[in-house]
């Protein structure tokens, strides 16, 4: 006897909560709480019109105040860091 037995494969993915929302972050901040963004040259320009010249295709990375406010816009990800530890931030990982 030939049987053969079907077996559906299901995904899990798992699910971790945030931390704290974003209100709550941003209630949070007060001058205190920031986080890094990478973004694209064509997200910055629109984040940050003021900048001309920004080469494309560079990655770079924005530091916002826990509200959302744009504070520094750098090319590295150590200099974003700098630039918080010099505003006496604490970063927040935001997932």
């Amino acid at each position: 006897m030939n049987t053969k037995t079907t077996v559906k494969a299901t995904e899990v993915h798992d699910v971790v909560a945030p931390v704290m929302s974003e209100l709550e972050l941003a209630r949070l901040g007060g001058g205190e709480v920031a986080y890094i963004k990478t973004l694209t040259s064509d997200e910055a320009i629109e984040m940050f019109p003021q900048i001309e010249g920004l080469p494309k295709g560079i990655p770079l990375f924005s530091l916002h105040a826990a509200d959302g406010t744009p504070i520094a816009l750098t090319d590295t990800l150590q200099a974003a860091i700098g630039h918080a530890q010099e505003d006496e931030l604490l970063i927040a990982p935001l997932h």
